[in-house]
């Protein structure tokens, strides 16, 4: 897509959120009377040329967290982590940059410093990083660059600096500033801006994407010497309420808002579980799962992860094969790196057991991620397997189902159907 395109679709959906945000710009040096109760939405703009991919989607996804991949899968995993690593800290490593090689479907319009920035939002990651006009122009790549020299509020961080690199010598690094930061109309200044001066080749291959702006806990920012706040950290305690919502519904662009729980988006009461946040994310238990209405406990499930970042469901093996024994003509094709089944089978819905009193469902339309090109009567499956590895990932497919509120003053997570 060309980039004059994008530049004008950001300009018009940041006026558009500026109306919608408070008249008054929120800023962290304002007093303290302006500062409280604030609310404000940030919607996002989809890429009309982005084609879903669920094989892609996988192979993103478990480059993302670190993970290998010990079946054949279509192209070469871009991230690969040895098998002598620990579970746990390939996770942690990975969520350092949340960064998806290849197309992003859904993005947000961010300006820092004066400058417009179509970024990925992430709650999987913890860090605001972006590609910088200090990169060399063969690591370009036709990304909208962000110039520290053409920001008046631009100030460089002394000696501070991050590192992303996986075991295929994936890297990206870069210096650190801190600058003013509009999201939806509202101000954040001196919001500390990863700056990269160097990334590798698949770091380049999001071609929509200019940068990143994670929304999980400071404790997972990858800045050196001292960790960084992140986005959210630093505008919580200015909100009418210390939360935002994720209002991600199929068929729509959807939009998130921070502040305030617009209930006309939702159905029913909000249902809200205890997160575990030691690991940086937004963590919950989800003890089993429901398959055409029927429960499959799992009690020693994995801890499951609401990921913004990431387009699919990858799940433990056990709730995957249960799905896709009620599936007509479903089988694992080694091929495709995941379950695939004749398009006209009816998909079951699909839920996952948030607490005792509430069932988060997925209804069977959202089942199915991808047809297998074109003209082709198979599809691929939006639950795939998380191949052992130690947490399940909650992506797009949960989030077209389900209202989500990402509560961080009170470490909750609420969910209710869409309206």
């Amino acid at each position: 897509m060309p980039r004059i395109f994008v530049a004008s679709l950001l300009l018009s959906l940041w006026c558009a959120s500026s109306v919608w945000a408070a008249p008054t710009s929120l800023s962290l040096s304002s007093s303290e009377k302006h500062l409280k109760g604030r609310s404000f939405i940030l919607p996002r703009f989809e890429y009309p040329n982005y084609v879903r991919d669920g094989s892609v989607a996988v192979r993103q996804t478990f480059g993302k967290f670190g993970w290998h991949i010990p079946h054949a899968m279509p192209g070469e995993l871009p991230f690969e982590v040895d098998n002598e690593t620990d579970a746990s800290d390939a996770v942690r490593v990975a969520a350092a940059s949340g960064f998806l090689p290849g197309e992003t479907q859904f993005l947000v319009p961010v300006t820092i410093g004066g400058q417009a920035l179509a970024m990925n939002l992430d709650t999987g990651s913890s860090d605001l990083w972006v590609f910088s006009s200090l990169l060399p122009s063969s690591q370009v790549n036709g990304h909208t660059l962000f110039d520290p020299a053409k920001s008046p509020t631009f100030e460089e961080v002394d000696g501070a600096s991050f590192s992303i690199r996986y075991g295929d010598q994936s890297s990206a690094s870069g210096v650190v500033g801190k600058d003013t930061v509009d999201v939806g109309g509202v101000e954040v200044q001196g919001q500390a801006v990863e700056l990269a001066t160097r990334v590798s080749g698949s770091f380049t291959e999001d071609f929509n994407s200019d940068g990143l702006m994670g929304l999980g806990f400071s404790e997972i920012n990858q800045v050196k010497p001292q960790r960084e706040t992140t986005f959210f950290d630093n505008v919580m305690p200015t909100l009418a309420e210390p939360l935002f919502t994720a209002a991600l519904k199929r068929g729509e662009s959807g939009s998130y808002e921070f502040g305030n729980v617009d209930e006309s988006k939702f159905t029913g009461p909000l249902n809200f579980v205890k997160i575990d946040a030691s690991q940086g994310w937004w963590q919950i238990d989800t003890p089993g799962v429901t398959v055409g209405g029927q429960t499959i406990s799992t009690p020693n499930a994995s801890p499951s992860i609401a990921d913004t970042g990431t387009s699919i469901l990858l799940m433990d093996n056990e709730v995957v094969e249960g799905y896709y024994a009620q599936v007509e003509g479903a089988r694992f094709d080694q091929t495709q790196g995941g379950f695939v089944y004749p398009c006209d089978s009816e998909m079951p819905d699909f839920g996952i057991i948030i607490s005792e009193s509430y069932t988060a469902n997925i209804p069977g339309s959202l089942m199915t991620f991808n047809r297998l090109g074109r003209g082709s009567d198979r599809c691929f499956g939006s639950l795939q397997s998380n191949e052992g590895h130690p947490v399940q990932i909650l992506g797009d497919t949960f989030f077209n189902a389900q209202f989500v509120v990402f509560d961080g003053g009170n470490q909750q997570l609420g969910f209710a159907p869409h309206a």
